[in-house]
């Protein structure tokens, strides 16, 4: 196996069921921070916009009282929308930047706009884009990123997702080849790739140079074939257990780890299991399996007790 030692390992919110900045279904932020440290995690998401305190120095003394820092943010942005979008895009952006920016973090992750319902799996819109969407969404993306590399110094990397207009491969490469290296990367989710019945390693293998951050999730392939014969949603699914923690689901992480290693640049390496709605004792048993998993696998850094 490749030197991992470039990879660093944090978590995110939606691993403790977080999919919302507010909702009685979730966790507190103050349990999520508790938790994660105690599990052993030094780094985290922000996770949706409003969950964690929007102050800096308050969140930035709330993280140092437990050790932690933080790597990232995410927005969802439905850009194929056109300029009305991208216009809310960039004041969501520019918020979470100027928080990220003061805990010193520089990814944002941007997942496009669901076109199911988070919560009832409803289909809200039509799944297929036509050309003028399309160049929306790139020209979007291209614009945006350009935005927060210069006023932020913030890098926009792009998180494909199902039950969006770019989940399987071959829409991923088409973005990928329709969008500006320079101003807009990729975050590759393995667990959306996997659920789209996508190919990882193809993946980094082509596109490898445009990787810079990393979620690690797995999926389940049987609840993902119940998925596919039933026409579920992604808020179906996920009830139904369809992300599991490691290593019981796909990719195979061993050999996905050695080929992000090989590419020989400093990468977070987010874990990710989506699991709203739970309940609120499920989250800190997994959270810390997963984290000595990939300990075991050669990922850091991770918290030693006593601290």
């Amino acid at each position: 196996m490749a030197n991992l030692d470039r990879l660093t390992l944090a978590t995110a919110p939606d691993s403790w069921g977080v999919w919302f900045p507010s909702d009685p279904k979730q966790v507190s932020w103050k349990q999520y921070l508790d938790e994660i440290a105690q599990a052993g995690y030094l780094w985290t998401e922000l996770g949706p916009s409003g969950f964690l305190p929007q102050d800096p120095a308050r969140l930035r003394d709330e993280l140092d009282a437990r050790g932690l820092r933080v790597c990232g943010g995410t927005i969802f942005a439905g850009l194929h929308r056109g300029s009305e979008a991208l216009d809310e895009a960039i004041e969501k952006c520019s918020k979470e930047s100027r928080l990220l920016t003061a805990l010193g973090a520089r990814h944002l992750v941007l997942l496009p706009e669901q076109y199911t319902d988070m919560h009832s799996g409803a289909a809200l819109q039509p799944g297929e884009l036509d050309a003028e969407q399309w160049k929306n969404l790139v020209t979007g993306y291209d614009r945006l990123g350009k935005y927060l590399a210069e006023e932020f110094g913030v890098e926009l990397v792009f998180h494909p997702h199902a039950d969006t207009h770019v989940d399987t491969q071959d829409r991923v490469e088409r973005f990928l080849t329709d969008t500006d290296p320079q101003y807009v990367n990729l975050c590759l989710d393995t667990g959306h790739i996997s659920y789209c019945f996508g190919d990882n390693l193809a993946i980094i293998e082509k596109f490898g140079e445009r990787i810079r951050y990393v979620h690690l999730k797995q999926v389940d392939p049987a609840v993902r074939e119940r998925v596919r014969a039933e026409k579920l949603s992604m808020a179906e699914a996920v009830p139904l257990g369809v992300m599991v923690e490691p290593p019981y689901g796909e990719p195979d992480m061993p050999p996905l780890l050695d080929a992000l290693a090989r590419l020989d640049t400093d990468l977070f390496t987010v874990v990710e299991q989506d699991l709203y709605p739970v309940e609120p004792h499920i989250p800190l048993p997994i959270g810390a399996r997963t984290a000595g998993y990939f300990r075991a696998c050669g990922l850091g850094p991770v918290r030693r007790w006593p601290y």
